[in-house]
Order: C-alpha cells, then structure tokens, then sequence
C-alpha cells in the first residue's frame, strides 16, 4: 500500500485523517494512494522509473502462438458482444485475437472548438449533458496553453485524452463552476494520455482543462461521456485450468480490456497500461492501449473482451502456470533489525540504512516488549497467508534465523526505518505486483515513523491505544497486517474498496482502523478487535480498474509449493 501498490511498486498510504468517504478519482494509480498530503509529493521519479519499465514490455518479445480473427462481421453488432455469446477460439496457453469495432452511434464527432478557450468565461460548449450524452473531438496544446471545455453534470462521466504522435504530455483536470478543482490526472499508465472517472452533480455546470506537462506541446483527441453507451464489444472464450496466470494486452481501436470468470462475472476492466509494475521475471504481455491479468481459482470456461473504440484491434493473451511451480519454494524473510534497502526501485536515491523496530517501541510506550511485537507480527502474517496442502511459503524472521537474503528464491520483508531515512514517502509500499509470483528476490517496506507518531492522527497506532490495551499484541498485530498486504501485492494482487462493507487485507490505504483491526469500540487490542483475511471484494476505483479481485486465490496460487 503506499499503504498503496505499484513500480516498482505497490504502496499502502495512509491517510493522516480520519476518513468518513470516499475520495474523489485522483489518479488510476495504486502507488499514488493516500499519501498523506499528495501536493507535496514529489511523484515524478516513480512515474518515471515506472514508465521506463513499461516501456521495456514489448508484444514482440513471446509471439503468440496461435492467431484467431474475430467472426462477427466488421459491420455487424451484438454478436459476441457479452460472455454468452462469446466465441469459441481453441485457445491453447497463447493467442492473438484480431477484429474490429464499431462506433458508438451515441457518441459523435466534433470539430475541433475556437480559440481563445483557455479561460472558464471562454470554454467550448460540449452540450455533454444537455444535447448530448458523449462527444469526442480534437484540439492543439500550444507551450503555456490551455484548453477549456463546458459540460453539464448527469452522474457518472468519463474523459479521456489521447495523443498517438503527438509529443503533448497530457493533465486533465475537472472544474466545478466556481473554479474549485474537482479531480485531476496526468497519466494512464506510461503513456502520455490521461483519464479520469468522475461523479457530477446532475444539473450543474463543469470545467474540464485540458494542458500539456513540462510545456509539452502538440494535438490531442478529447472524449467526454456520461452514462453508458452502445458501443461494440468483442467477447473470446478461453478454456483454463486452476492457477492459470493470463495477461491480455491491446493494441490498435480498442482502448479497453476486460475478463470475466466461468460464473460470467467481471474480475478484472482496464484501460490503462501498469504492465511496468510487474516485476522484470514476469512473463505477462505489456506494451499495449490497456492491460489487464487475471489468477484462475478453478479449472473452467473464461472469457476476455475488448470495448471502448471503432475499428481494428489486436488483443495479446497468453497463460501461464504461477512461477513456483517452476522456480521452487518462496522464501519470505521479515526483517526486524534495520536493513540495506535500494530504494531506487520506488525511485527514491540508492541504498538507505533503515533503523530498527526496537528504535521505535518506546513511542508506542512498549519497554523490553520486542520478542512479544515480533511474535505476534510473525504471528498474524502466518495466519493472513493461511496457506495449506500444495500451497506454502517459507516464512523467516530476523530474531530466529540468519539472514539468507541474497540468496535464490528469497524476498524480503523490512519492518523498520523511517520516511527521511527513505525518502520513500509512504508507511509500506512493496517492489512490484506479481500476479503469478514469478519475481522471488525482491523487497517490501514497512516504515514506522508515522505509525508510532503521537495520538491524533489515524494512521499512527497511539490513537488507538488506551492504558487497558495490549500494547505489545495489538502493534504487533497491525504490522502483520500490513505486510501481508504488502506481501499480497508481491504475490499478485491490486488494492480493494477500503470503503464498502468488506474489509480485507487488500483494502486501499485511507481507512487505517481497517487495517489495524480496530474494533467498533475504537480501541486496540482488546476483545472487540476484529480480523481480517486476504478476500474476494471490488477493486478501487480510483487507481482505474474495475471488477472482482479474489485476493485469496490470488495469494494462494503465488505460493504454490512445486510438487516434488
């Protein structure tokens, strides 16, 4: 988490307020969440290191070995456009679907507005909202320029920008009419593209600004829509047996990727390309409009779609088996007595000396109590992982075992240190999301400054502790909680809903009583403290996916022992 995920990296950031809503969609980006205060976040090292990996996933590099071209006719629609009518494609571990799209007849295209646009008082009028649904049109971003569109409010919008040839880097940001920023974004994925998913006042007037990043200049196509509408989708089925790890990737019209599990239900909507977060073993396919991966819980029928575009698409899938089947058991190391850390794979400046717990016990008014926060931190990280029969993982810790850290097939897990020891601006962020596990020698951080800050803030543990706590238990309790989830992103899942009814181990930072168990009673380590497990529940909107996530298979199934 930054308590969070992404990059190199997956981050769970805590918000250092009391949460009692959900936030507004600021970036599709599960490394960006929650940090304590975004505006002064220098984001721009991570964005970069992240664009670079992504960058270096290439569709050439494993060329699928079968190619399917779609049936339904180029001029026809609804034919394969759900699970149900999907087609059947023999698919076998690798293929390359070709077809195409149809416009959306609800969605048409207009000529580019007049300038000068670069004020509210002077912003083209869509009519999104009023006599239309959605528009998609064109415009030119000069050095220091800016473009300003007008639309009505009617719930659920999109925006989208793109800019193929084009050398703008575009930000998309959202006014209400009194100029009050709404929501804002400056990338899908690595691409200079952005995107944003907002909820609008019905009735009301807003802003969308369109400008360029470090003055980048040049053309951009501009969609806005409310509400859904009737554009062409393709469906494929795939057969696949329990512990496939597929990834699908599109090039081309489509700008939207989808999969639905053998109950045809959605587990995984993307339209944004975060294959740069996987870690440089996985052999997932990357480089494409939209990037979407899925863990099959159980052998059966599966189905991957494309939508969102008009005219030709290729859609890359391919399966594999986890990475453990192959590479052996995984080692996790947890690591309590301060550590070497690279941080540059967060891009944060080289190798950091990062203190220990022991450094921090007196703040949670802990004295000669570490054996008992280390226990009950290994403790519940056991529990969390609950992994049995064919499924395991090799679980260390600093205090019982020498370091094996280096050697193969060994992660690491780092409880300690600090944000200005770091640079690192977040409580714990993990090195990648690794759906499959194929990554096994990499790095995850949990820090402890803001944890074990004065009473006040949510994400510090003294606010909830009260002389009758079990002080040792409950700490030590909240760590394994977080590094389990920070373990789940290594082992292949994204961030969860932190603000429905289910509370799970994958939940996004900002609701942190969550996270640390806290029962209803508001205080730690007592009997009305809860527990909370890895768990099927809806991705975050925010970080730009859509969906079902079964975070326990996902786990499961990134720790499968290899049979002997």
């Amino acid at each position: 988490m930054r308590f969070s995920g992404v990059v190199a990296v997956t981050a769970l950031v805590l918000s250092g307020q009391t949460a009692v809503a959900a936030p507004a969609p600021v970036q599709p980006d599960p490394l960006l969440a929650f940090l304590q205060d975004p505006g002064t976040a220098d984001l721009a090292k991570a964005a970069k290191a992240r664009e670079a990996k992504t960058r270096a996933r290439v569709l050439t590099s494993q060329a699928p070995g079968h190619t399917y071209a779609e049936r339904e006719p180029a001029s026809a629609r609804g034919r394969n456009d759900s699970p149900w009518t999907a087609e059947l494609t023999g698919f076998k571990r690798s293929a390359l679907f070709t077809g195409s799209l149809l416009a959306d007849p609800t969605m048409p295209t207009v000529n580019e507005f007049a300038e000068p646009n670069d004020t509210q008082a002077t912003a083209g009028d869509t009519g999104v909202g009023t006599t239309h649904r959605a528009i998609r049109t064109t415009g030119k971003i000069a050095q220091h320029d800016q473009d300003f569109y007008r639309l009505r409010g009617t719930g659920r919008t999109k925006l989208t920008t793109r800019t193929d040839g084009s050398d703008l880097d575009t930000v998309l940001t959202v006014f209400d009419s009194a100029g009050k920023e709404i929501a804002s974004n400056d990338t899908v994925g690595v691409s200079t593209d952005a995107r944003l998913e907002v909820e609008l006042a019905k009735g009301a007037d807003y802003f969308v600004r369109v400008t360029g990043t470090q003055n980048t200049s040049g053309s951009y196509e501009l969609t806005l829509a409310a509400g859904e509408g009737k554009g062409d989708k393709d469906f494929f089925a795939i057969d696949l047996k329990a512990g496939d790890v597929i990834g699908a990737s599109v090039t081309g019209a489509a700008r939207k990727v989808v999969v639905h599990d053998i109950r045809g239900r959605e587990v995984m909507a993307s339209q944004q390309d975060f294959s740069g977060v996987y870690p440089e073993e996985s052999p997932l396919p990357g480089g494409g409009n939209a990037v979407a991966d899925h863990v099959a819980p159980r052998d059966g029928r599966y189905y991957v779609g494309v939508e969102d575009g008009a005219g030709r698409y290729e859609l890359t899938v391919k399966a594999f088996r986890p990475g453990s089947e192959k590479a052996g058991l995984q080692t996790v190391f947890v690591d309590f007595n301060g550590a070497l850390v690279d941080t540059s794979v967060w891009g944060a400046p080289g190798e950091k000396q990062l203190s220990p717990l022991k450094r921090f016990l007196q703040n949670w008014g802990l004295q000669g109590e570490e054996n008992a926060v280390i226990t009950a931190a290994v403790d519940t990280i056991r529990e969390n992982l609950a992994l049995h029969g064919k499924f395991g993982v090799r679980l260390l810790n600093s205090r019982d075992h020498a370091d094996p850290w280096g050697q193969r097939n060994v992660s690491r897990l780092v409880i300690g240190g600090t944000i200005a020891e770091s640079g690192v601006e977040t409580v714990a962020i993990a090195q990648t999301i690794d759906p499959g596990n194929f990554g096994h020698e990499e790095t995850a951080l949990v820090q402890l400054d803001l944890l074990s800050a004065p009473a006040g803030s949510s994400v510090s543990l003294n606010t909830y502790l009260r002389p009758e706590s079990d002080r040792a238990k409950f700490v030590g309790r909240a760590l394994g909680n977080i590094a389990a989830h920070e373990l789940g992103h290594l082992s292949g899942s994204w961030h969860q809903h932190q603000f429905n009814e289910h509370d799970t181990l994958m939940d996004q930072g900002g609701n942190p009583r969550a996270m640390f168990a806290v029962g209803a009673d508001g205080v730690g380590g007592n009997a009305d403290d809860t527990d909370i497990d890895f768990g099927e529940d809806h991705f975050v909107s925010n970080e730009g996916f859509s969906g079902l996530e079964d975070a326990a298979a996902r786990t499961r199934w990134g720790y499968l022992t290899p049979a002997r």
